[in-house]
């Protein structure tokens, strides 16, 4: 009776992960879906940080198929194993009735800010020699990122930075314990939905990052795929600006409001196309700093911006 009672348990435990499965998926195409059609209407250019550079329907495919093949490969695993390491650290699973808010909201909030500083540290790695040049120049093959690149990945890099999404609650949960899975179901789906709108390509006037000045969001971290370097940090600022990795994006900055100020008289045409060669600037740079972590032959040549 035991053995049956066993076998049923591990049936409840496959069926619940492949649910999940299907669920991330669901949460992470359908927080895209508004991204993709944001990019196929013109009237949100304005708004769009690199204008001239909008994905194509096979370059959203591309990605798509890449994106599949990291989240069959890396992710189906972690959560087929996540649940018996993570009962065994003390994650509740079924206890009811479900944590109160007060009870949730600190430790998202925890997650968020180790995830960030994991991520941190670990993108900072991945952008050295070897580790750029096999693993994670994949991430950057968009200069000019949209939603569905933000999990385009070399399966390693889903792996290496994917423990750090994951690690917060199992350490949470082995050295304080009462964490819920409903708590990881909510800190999932916001992770997924920030990663998303990083990766959108687009900064509104309502956008998360000019309410809460330490939110990164996607002006921060566009600059980080225009430009190769600066802004390894995930949702929070505070990182790059302790430890000097923002200073290129802040000179950036700098030079994008002294330009405006410049052109305040100018024809729109002529705004737009100042800000268009200090991006095409910028990129170029970018280029080069990629070209001396890969050890190109061509890093010390000007790269031509198409």
């Amino acid at each position: 009776m035991s053995f049956i009672m066993h076998e049923v348990c591990i049936d409840c435990i496959g069926s619940l992960q492949v649910t999940e499965y299907i669920a991330m998926k669901l949460v992470y195409f359908g927080r895209c879906v508004p991204w993709i059609i944001i990019d196929a209407i013109p009237y949100f250019r304005k708004w769009k940080i690199q204008p001239d550079k909008v994905p194509t329907p096979q370059e959203q495919w591309e990605c798509t198929k890449g994106v599949l093949f990291s989240h069959f490969t890396i992710e189906l695993p972690a959560i087929w194993f996540f649940h018996p390491i993570a009962e065994t650290l003390g994650l509740k699973m079924h206890q009811v009735p479900f944590p109160s808010w007060q009870t949730m909201l600190p430790q998202v909030f925890a997650f968020f800010v180790f995830e960030d500083f994991f991520h941190f540290w670990a993108h900072r790695a991945l952008h050295t020699g070897v580790l750029y040049k096999h693993i994670h120049k994949l991430h950057h093959k968009y200069s000019a990122p949209f939603g569905l690149a933000a999990e385009y990945a070399h399966p390693a890099e889903t792996f290496i930075l994917g423990t750090g999404t994951i690690a917060g609650p199992l350490l949470w949960c082995y050295f304080l314990g009462n964490v819920h899975i409903i708590t990881m179901y909510i800190w999932i789906t916001l992770r997924l939905f920030q990663a998303i709108d990083a990766h959108s390509g687009y900064d509104f006037p309502w956008s998360l990052r000019n309410i809460v000045p330490f939110w990164s969001g996607a002006e921060h971290h566009d600059f980080h795929h225009m430009s190769f370097t600066n802004n390894y940090s995930t949702s929070f600022r505070w990182w790059d600006y302790i430890f000097g990795t923002d200073k290129k994006y802040r000179e950036y900055r700098q030079r994008l409001a002294a330009n405006k100020a410049a052109m305040k008289n100018k024809s729109k045409a002529e705004q737009d196309a100042a800000e268009r060669k200090l991006l095409e600037e910028v990129e170029a740079e970018g280029h080069r700093e990629e070209a001396v972590v890969e050890g190109s032959v061509q890093a010390c040549k000007t790269v031509k911006v198409q």
